[in-house]
């Protein structure tokens, strides 16, 4: 990338003082948002024709007030949070406001303003539900859906249409999911707890709308999902994040009872993403018991549960609450297949009337036709048969890939996450400062590897990738993991 910068031989200032100067207020203004690469030493040096010490003191002034940042093995970024919230700050709101009118005469609101700032920052892929490039569809679920699709197709018998316009959603549908995880994740619920909707982002969508306002606090894992981050703050609420390790989030770490202003927690405790880490059963309960002293209540992401290769299921989190401190989000797309777009949320008797208007207000309906077909997806088994199918499936893969990593890699890289899920986090053990290694790494045409450190709210680790193995052959494998093994050797 290259950036747009004068150097004047005639200034008084120094040529390293131009450029940081430069730099500087292209943050401000927004031209480089937060999060973004800038470019290396080299680079910046060879584009402008200045030698690298001059490019060094302007970088080096740029950290030292907080305007870069960075991180060790992935490059130098704008920083997140800027000196003294210069981005909230009166003295920087006209160029706020240029950048939020740039495209309308409309100013916008309060809202809208933070969207715009989160537009500019780019989102990494994989996340949740998207973990992988679109799947060779299984093909007996293809075929059966199909032969669902065509039956209702030609249904004059849509018994539960005077129940089509409910905001919560298809009750028959409704009560199979109830059903199906009661049975297979130990969840407290019945039908008239459940409220349909197209995706987990619109569940902590309207979940957020209803429980917290600006300025709240949500407590999240670190890393996570950037996506939803990008959603908590497009709330306006303060984000923060608590350390995780194998054993989930280290409860540990979350805030005094008697001090604390948080309002949710979101937590993927069955896997977490990314690192993939299970919450211990002995840390649920520390979670539940410090969300039921404070009053906070817990977002329970169950994005794959369904795939798990070693040990005992641990219940739900929502399933060891005894104080409706806790609301269950799950969705379709990701053990089916994208095109399926319907998720659920379980809420708390006490809030499923306030949720239920929030619903439909919203106006975002599920198409009544795919609810339908996946209400007797579920109840003729094909959900339950096509999970078997394909947990064999990624535990063959999962097993090969493991298998070549120790093969090729051994002991130059940790494995994090493999008991679950459908991918698995690789940790290199390469401490080099050398950009291009990962560079090289990232710029693979392959798309599996995917690093972290933009998952991270702070302390981001070097050197870590997502591997997304669920649609990859063992041919394919191979070629990623002689791939990363060939960089590392060069």
């Amino acid at each position: 990338m290259e950036l747009p910068i004068l150097i004047d031989p005639d200034s008084d200032l120094p040529t390293y003082h131009q450029i940081y100067e430069q730099l500087r207020r292209a943050i401000l203004i927004g031209r480089l948002p937060s999060r973004q690469r800038v470019p290396s030493i080299r680079e910046l040096a060879r584009s402008l024709g200045v030698s690298c010490t001059t490019i060094t003191q302007s970088y080096e002034l740029l950290h030292s007030e907080g305007y870069l940042q960075s991180i060790i093995g992935s490059g130098t970024f704008v920083s997140e949070q800027l000196p003294e919230d210069l981005l909230s700050s009166t003295s920087t709101q006209p160029a706020i406001d240029s950048v939020c009118n740039s495209w309308s005469s409309v100013r916008l609101s309060q809202y809208g303003s933070r969207l715009v700032r989160l537009s500019e920052t780019p989102i990494p892929k994989p996340f949740p539900n998207s973990l992988y490039k679109p799947l060779r569809l299984d093909p007996a679920t293809l075929q059966q859906w199909r032969k669902l699709l065509r039956h209702h197709l030609r249904s004059e018998n849509w018994t539960d249409l005077e129940n089509a316009f409910d905001p919560l959603g298809l009750y028959s549908l409704r009560e199979a999911i109830a059903y199906y995880i009661r049975r297979t994740r130990a969840v407290q619920c019945d039908a008239a707890q459940i409220i349909i909707v197209s995706s987990t982002l619109q569940a902590l969508t309207l979940i957020t709308s209803v429980l917290v306002d600006q300025g709240d606090e949500v407590i999240l894992e670190n890393p996570g999902c950037p996506e939803v981050h990008q959603l908590f703050l497009s709330q306006g609420v303060q984000l923060h994040p608590v350390p995780i390790d194998d054993s989930g989030m280290i409860t540990e770490h979350l805030p005094s009872v008697s001090t604390t202003k948080t309002k949710l927690v979101y937590v993927t405790p069955s896997h977490q993403f990314p690192l993939g880490g299970v919450l211990s059963l002995h840390r649920r309960h520390e979670l539940l018991n410090w969300a039921n002293q404070s009053g906070v209540v817990i977002i329970e992401d169950d994005y794959d549960s369904e795939y798990r290769y070693c040990g005992r299921p641990i219940p739900s989190l929502q399933g060891l609450d005894r104080n409706d401190s806790v609301i269950y989000v799950g969705d379709f797309s990701g053990a089916l297949f994208p095109v399926v777009n319907i998720g659920y949320f379980v809420a708390p008797p006490p809030l499923v009337p306030v949720l239920a208007c929030a619903k439909r207000l919203s106006y975002s309906r599920v198409p009544l036709l795919e609810q339908y077909i996946l209400t007797d997806f579920i109840n003729q088994g094909h959900l339950e048969r096509h999970i078997r199918r394909t947990w064999k499936r990624y535990a063959q893969r999962r097993h090969f890939l493991i298998e070549q990593l120790q093969l090729h890699l051994g002991d130059r890289v940790t494995i994090l996450g493999e008991d679950a899920g459908v991918h698995l986090t690789v940790r290199l053990h390469n401490h080099s400062r050398d950009e291009e290694t990962i560079e090289r790494i990232a710029q693979q045409k392959i798309i599996e590897w995917v690093g972290t450190s933009p998952y991270y709210l702070r302390d981001a680790r070097p050197n870590e990738f997502v591997v997304s193995y669920a649609d990859l052959n063992q041919q394919e494998i191979q070629d990623v993991v002689q791939s990363l093994a060939q960089i590392l050797a060069d």
